[in-house]
């Protein structure tokens, strides 16, 4: 329920509403012409469901967590997929079939409903070539320096000729090791399994880090590194004279010897498809021709680091990880109320999976009447070190077999990460960096780019380790920057841009729990539909745990605090902003909104704007604006005109109303850590918390009704949001 106050007790409450006339200004055009955006609030403020502990799954979609999380005000919902950052294929339905006999191969859910799914777990892949990416920075290991002879890596069998259609020589799939510093090294022994390279080269790297600077270095081939009659087993390779020093190694595969993978079924082209290796060995060779290797072999983070291409999404039944982290099961999600009974933008698994089981889902999701908004195909695609020439050449196999299911299904991708800058792969033979560009270019030459209804990323602008208060200043430029670059990329302009999932950074910390968050998701929202962002999903709806955050600062993702047992506790900065933007700044529901330029004249005098404004023109006639004073211990009065450039200057008229959220309504008061020489208990990090923080005050957002002249100026607390709303004059 809302508070209303008489304007004497907001004075109390510093929200002023007085005559000044040296006040600074916020100006808003309101000519037509420049409207910069268009949006419905159903379709377009929305928030994202994950994979998150199972428990939290089962409360955060029940009552009264599911309820109090609904009074956020955000809309539609993304359902997202945490399986392809851990190198898992995704069983969104247990039951299913396997490909081959004894539960192993590729899995294809069942489309028939049966009992309701409550949960769906992912599954790790034995032919892992990664030690980490960006979605498992400390878990698993690879199979290529396991010191394991039984296992090995293989490649996405979907990235061979037989299933793109095109040579592969035109999809090359590789192996990096990072020998973590230079070594010497002249000698190389690849233990190949099946298939193997019969075409291949063996490169060391000469500049900055591969993975991380594609662009800052270049990829030499050895003098003995050009294979081009390969033949498997696993003789030395002497790559040159003498030992010489390299972090960076790689080896480049480009044609198969096609043969079939011992074990499986000989039947199934995939087995027979790509490259694989079993171990790989690397070194100095003496005299007598032994090898003296310098790599670690072990099934630990502790190995020598490997990167892959590509990961065959083969697997058995017995690779399912743990069920203490779930996915929402499609059934619960749909039937708890979290949609609003409103389409939701629903995932597929690409790099880790196959088409058959992508189309099994959306079948399956159709026969239950689930209503779907968008498909988004993958997740992700740069923390899998994915070329945009195989993301493309997936996307394309993915998209025609779930047109056949379904030609009005609207597709969409790649689900990058929060990404500030444009994306950097390796050159491509024309010399083209731009991973978005080289993706864009290639559903155009393979005439599918009308296949690509929405482009979706997702944004995390901080490090979660440095954030101080002036980084508030760089968000309404980080975000409008980065949507520029997608279209300067070549993303056509009527492809609608989507951030799939968003927060302050990857990593939690106190800062999530500061008001610092809530001034910075106005900021963030604000600016994403006044740079003409189409549809935005706060992440993450559901309460979670307090976690080890950045710098052993507790913190969590989300709008409340709980307890053990997931009892909301308190609701958070971020929770009282969500309200503002969802119920006070925009009219619920699903008529159009018109966004419009405003700026205001308050700085800091190093060229920081102190005051942000986000201007809408409502439904109702009314015009809001959502104002954030990003100044941390100076209030702000400002005056605020309304001009048409066919018209002589407006103001407000008649009852305004105003609802502000700054100090004198949240506090956040950290928790206590504890710093540990020696773990305690077993896996105990260093800096444990002995409590974990609380706000006071906590709320309730301040509203307030005034009448006001065509000079009235409006008083912003520090560190502020405030929505003012109301009609304007008539010229």
């Amino acid at each position: 329920m809302k508070t209303r106050v008489p304007v004497f007790a907001c004075c109390l409450a510093c929200l002023v509403i007085v005559t000044f006339s040296a006040a600074q200004t916020i100006q808003v055009d309101i000519s037509p012409a420049h409207a910069t955006n268009h949006f419905r609030p159903n379709e377009t403020l929305g928030a994202g469901v994950d994979r998150i502990p199972s428990e939290a799954v089962d409360t955060g979609l029940a009552q009264p967590n599911l309820g109090r999380a609904l009074e956020s005000g955000w809309q539609p919902v993304s359902y997202r997929n945490n399986t392809e950052l851990s190198i898992e294929a995704w069983h969104w339905n247990s039951r299913g079939t396997w490909s081959e006999l004894g539960e192993k191969g590729y899995f294809t859910g069942s489309v028939t409903p049966g009992e309701p799914i409550l949960h769906s777990y992912g599954y790790s892949l034995p032919h892992r070539g990664f030690t980490r990416n960006d979605g498992t920075p400390n878990a698993g290991y690879s199979r290529i320096t396991d010191g394991d002879d039984k296992t090995y890596w293989k490649s996405n069998p979907y990235l061979t000729q037989h299933f793109t259609g095109e040579s592969d020589a035109l999809h090359p799939q590789w192996v990096v090791l990072d020998l973590a510093q230079t070594q010497q090294v002249d000698s190389i022994r690849i233990n190949w399994a099946e298939p193997y390279a019969t075409r291949f080269l063996v490169q060391h790297w000469i500049g900055e880090d591969p993975m991380h600077s594609p662009t800052h270095g270049v990829w030499q081939t050895y003098p003995g590194g050009a294979i081009e009659h390969g033949h498997g087993g696993f003789d030395i390779l002497r790559l040159q004279a003498r030992p010489l020093p390299v972090r960076f190694l790689r080896i480049l595969m480009t044609e198969s010897s096609d043969t079939c993978a011992a074990g499986h079924a000989s039947t199934d082209p995939r087995a027979c498809a790509g490259y694989a290796i079993n171990e790989i060995y690397l070194g100095s060779t003496s005299v007598d021709g032994e090898l003296h290797d310098i790599l670690r072999h072990t099934q630990d983070q502790e190995q020598t680091t490997t990167y892959c291409s590509s990961v065959d999404p083969w697997h058995e039944a017995s690779d399912l990880g743990t069920t203490h982290q779930a996915q929402a099961g499609f059934d619960l999600f749909f039937t708890s109320g979290v949609t609003r009974g409103r389409p939701a933008m629903i995932p597929i698994a690409l790099v880790y999976d196959t088409p058959e089981n992508a189309v099994a889902e959306i079948a399956y999701l159709e026969n239950r009447k689930y209503p779907i908004s968008y498909i988004e195909m993958g997740e992700e695609m740069e923390g899998q070190y994915l070329s945009p020439e195989d993301y493309g050449a997936l996307y394309i196999q993915w998209a025609t077999a779930l047109h056949h299911l379904d030609p009005t299904l609207k597709l969409g991708g790649p689900g990058l990460g929060g990404l500030n800058e444009d994306l950097e792969a390796w050159p491509a033979a024309n010399g083209k960096t731009s991973w978005v560009a080289r993706f864009i270019d290639y559903l155009k030459q393979h005439g599918r780019i009308s296949d690509l209804s929405f482009f979706s990323f997702e944004h995390y602008p901080y490090d979660g380790c440095r954030i101080p208060w002036g980084s508030l200043y760089d968000e309404t430029e980080l975000v409008s920057r980065v949507l520029q670059i997608w279209r300067d990329d070549g993303v056509p302009p009527e492809t609608p841009m989507f951030i799939t999932e968003g927060n302050l950074s990857s990593a939690a910390s106190e800062t999530y729990m500061d008001i610092f968050s809530g001034l910075w998701l106005a900021d963030y929202i604000g600016s994403f539909l006044a740079a003409g962002g189409n549809g935005v999903y706060y992440f993450h709806y559901l309460p979670l745990q307090m976690e080890h955050g950045c710098n052993d600062s507790p913190g969590t993702f989300g709008m409340f605090s709980v307890d053990a047992q997931y009892k909301i506790q308190q609701p958070l900065a971020q929770f009282f902003v969500a309200q503002l933007i969802n119920l006070e700044w925009v009219a619920p529901g699903a008529q159009p909104h018109d966004v419009y330029p405003a700026k205001s004249d308050v700085d800091d005098g190093a060229g920081h704007a102190l005051v942000t404004a986000y201007a809408l023109k409502r439904p109702d006639g009314q015009w809001s604006l959502l104002v954030v004073n990003r100044d941390q211990q100076n209030a702000h009065r400002v005056r605020i005109e309304f001009r048409d450039q066919n018209q002589p200057p407006s103001s407000f008229v008649g009852s305004v109303e105003l609802s502000t959220f700054g100090k004198a309504q949240y506090q956040w008061h950290p928790g206590h850590t504890r710093y540990v020489g020696h773990a305690e208990y077993p896996g105990e990090p260093s800096v444990v918390a002995e409590s974990f923080g609380h706000a006071d005050p906590d709320g309730p957002i301040l509203h307030a009704e005034q009448s006001p002249t065509a000079d009235t100026t409006y008083e912003l607390p520090a560190a502020s949001v405030v929505v003012i709303r109301g009609h304007l004059r008539e010229p």
